[in-house]
């Protein structure tokens, strides 16, 4: 038996790094996945590995930087499976680099499918959610807005911390309808940071010294297990909150 028996996860960017070590967390522990992004070649190898280990899970094809395609994902899910009891917003565009440097329509961009999918996929889970008599919804950001030197990270702080922002009201508003938001801060090995640790290897390797455990942390079962708690029955009492899963390095306030 399995702490999320019976319920169904909708994951966006759930096809490689940190969304796909949560899908497999959560699929191990009884959830139903809806595996959603944009290349469908990586969202069914994605649910064939669950369907490996004896999870259940079915490819979600959306953008969220699309109104259209958020709404048909969450629909989907709940015809393929019944309902959405969890969510996780985990796809977004990054923007890095200098102030100087950051291209504005870029930055909308990022924010379109950060706060701005955000906030259409918890609207659109949520009168599901209650419905169903609550649910748990967690959000990715980052412990970038709290970096020691943010010099080059202005752009993607400010796309994480919009989307704290709204978690954190979120939270505030639905624990009436049992419904829990909270965030979550992670280093995981994902395409993306890897891509920023071959692009700028120096800084790379002075950010894992930074890091009190001295290592990357694991999509599965450093983040997709921490996620697994976050959204069951364990942590009920828990909303609002911004979990740093990163190996002790960030001081947040």
């Amino acid at each position: 038996m399995g702490k999320l028996d019976g319920k169904v996860a909708l994951i966006t960017g759930a096809g490689q790094g940190v969304g796909q070590g949560v899908a497999f967390a959560l699929a191990k522990e009884g959830a139903r996945i809806a595996v959603s992004g944009r290349t469908e070649s990586k969202l069914i190898e994605t649910c064939e590995q669950i369907a490996a280990f004896g999870g259940i899970a079915e490819p979600v094809v959306a953008d969220v930087s699309d109104a259209d395609d958020i709404a048909r994902a969450v629909d989907t899910t709940a015809a393929l499976f019944g309902g959405v009891d969890i969510l996780v917003n985990n796809a977004s565009l990054n923007p890095l680099g200098p102030i100087n440097d950051l291209k504005a329509d870029f930055l909308e961009r990022a924010y379109t499918s950060g706060p701005v999918a955000a906030l259409r996929t918890m609207q659109a889970c949520y009168p599901i959610m209650k419905e169903r008599g609550g649910g748990a919804i967690v959000n990715m950001v980052s412990s970038v807005a709290v970096r020691w030197d943010a010099s080059g990270y202005g752009g993607y702080a400010s796309v994480k911390e919009a989307v704290r922002s709204l978690t954190r009201a979120a939270a505030c508003e639905w624990g009436v309808d049992n419904i829990r938001v909270n965030a979550v801060a992670p280093h995981a090995l994902s395409p993306g940071l890897q891509r920023w640790a071959d692009a700028r290897p120096e800084e790379a390797e002075a950010f894992v010294a930074s890091i009190p455990m001295r290592r990357i942390g694991d999509p599965e079962t450093d983040i997709g297990n921490a996620v697994a708690f976050l959204v069951g029955p364990d942590s009920a009492y828990l909303t609002g909150a911004t979990i740093p899963l990163d190996g002790g390095q960030a001081r947040w306030s």
